[in-house]
């Protein structure tokens, strides 16, 4: 009885580290591209993983239109000092709670209420969003996002009332009433909470139906049902009380606290270069982690290290195009 006790007992300490940061994720000691379509990349833990390249991110020219109205985003993983740094973050935040249970800011708006926790600019937002919907530790099904049901009516009438009485929620829901409410903002050229959001997130989410969305759900394609919500959820943020704010934010900080270290790197194609990228996400923006080329064989070094500082200067590019954005917004509609 004692040794199983003492399996179990270390068994939650190796998890407790793990959870902490202090066991150190594997990084990639090398990768290549063969011919079958197939990436092979052995981590510096000696595990070895293939994967299709017909299944990964591709960036296409598309990511070329770093200007200033846009931002880019890549489906990657967050970085593991970003991610420690955000759960000490987490626990000093949840000390000085427990020492002072008097102050705690009421978040005026989502946007605000997370670049608290989680730093960085508007593509740290989305990316963390994402994931915690991705993860499933947000649900917008959660009771605390319905709306009350109740006669009371303001007077005089407000344009939010009137625009949000008949939600059962505090977030246009369904497909019907998100597609009614877009439209609607697309007519008064409101559609500002939405920027930044990956246009085949909006075309996706434009494109299904309830039933298509019912759909997806049941057959857990998780990554298709969290870009509809985040949609919806924006769409939404406007007229979220600070009960569904901190209750959002709360969630979003725990999925990034459990967020795990053995995630495999993500990996994007930049067609243009012939280039696989393995990228993750820090406190500054993107960064690159692996470069490999599909035609490495046969590139010469001063090739290889012209392509890799186009690369490096592309990812820039789109750090200063996010950055841009990020500075507009908190300087002008999430500036409280």
């Amino acid at each position: 009885m004692r040794t199983i006790w003492y399996i179990i007992t270390l068994a939650l300490c190796v998890h407790t580290q793990l959870l902490m940061g202090q066991i150190k994720a594997p990084s990639i000691s090398e990768m290549r591209w063969s011919s079958d379509y197939n990436l092979h990349i052995r981590l510096s833990n000696d595990t070895n993983y293939v994967m299709d390249v017909r299944a990964l991110h591709h960036a296409g020219r598309t990511i070329t239109d770093t200007s200033r109205q846009a931002t880019t985003y890549y489906p990657v993983n967050l970085d593991e000092e970003f991610v420690t740094y955000l759960k000490q973050r987490k626990l000093q935040q949840a000390a000085s709670a427990a020492s002072d249970t008097s102050r705690r800011e009421t978040p005026q708006t989502l946007w605000s209420a997370l670049h608290k926790t989680v730093g960085g600019g508007y593509i740290h937002f989305i990316n963390c969003l994402m994931y915690s919907l991705e993860s499933q530790q947000l649900n917008l099904s959660d009771p605390i996002m319905l709306r009350p049901v109740t006669k009371w009516k303001p007077k005089p009438m407000t344009a939010t009332y009137k625009r949000t009485q008949k939600w059962t929620h505090y977030i246009p829901f369904d497909q019907k009433t998100a597609h009614k409410e877009y439209k609607q903002r697309a007519r008064e050229n409101d559609l500002r909470d939405l920027q930044g959001i990956p246009e085949h997130f909006i075309d996706r989410f434009l494109s299904t139906s309830q039933k298509d969305f019912d759909k997806l759900v049941s057959e857990g394609k998780r990554s298709f049902v969290a870009q509809i919500n985040l949609v919806r959820l924006l769409l939404g943020a406007k007229y979220l009380g600070a009960s569904q704010i901190s209750f959002i934010r709360d969630k979003v900080e725990n999925a990034l606290a459990l967020y795990s270290l053995s995630n495999l790197p993500s990996i994007i194609i930049f067609d243009d270069y012939n280039a696989a990228v393995a990228m993750s996400l820090d406190k500054t923006g993107y960064r690159i982690d692996y470069v490999v080329f599909r035609d490495q064989e046969r590139l010469s070094p001063e090739e290889q290290k012209l392509r890799i500082e186009k690369v490096e200067a592309l990812v820039e590019a789109v750090n200063e195009a996010n950055e841009a954005v990020f500075r507009r917004r908190l300087s002008s509609y999430y500036s409280r």
